[in-house]
């Protein structure tokens, strides 16, 4: 069984690799949308694989740390594609979430990444 949780963080970037005159050169923000999806059994007692509101404290110890920043200036960041931040957020989570089966970032409601380890 697969439970979800959905998360929303506002941050600035820009994007320094892309060609001079693109759009996302310059600084911007944008509100992100992240989805965890968490796999794992069901536990007999309890009747979930997680309380959500574990699910959420976890979550909010890495969304704390990209909320209201410029995403640059975090360590590993520099160039913070939706991709690569999507690769981050999953590198910061998986070992406080071993049953994290993959991530969707939304960087719009129209583009996002979807990422699961791979």
């Amino acid at each position: 069984m697969i439970i979800y949780q959905h998360f929303t963080f506002d941050a600035a970037h820009f994007l320094p690799h892309v060609p001079q005159g693109h759009k996302c050169r310059n600084l911007h923000g944008h509100t992100y949308h992240l989805t965890l999806y968490i796999t794992g059994e069901i536990m007999e007692k309890e009747g979930w694989i997680l309380d959500f509101s574990d699910l959420k404290a976890i979550a909010q110890q890495v969304i704390g740390t990209l909320d209201h920043t410029l995403l640059n200036n975090i360590e590993g960041l520099s160039n913070p594609t939706a991709e690569l931040l999507a690769k981050w957020i999953w590198q910061k989570l998986i070992p406080l979430l071993p049953g994290l089966k993959k991530i969707e970032l939304k960087e719009t409601p129209a583009s996002g990444v979807v990422y699961n380890g791979d």
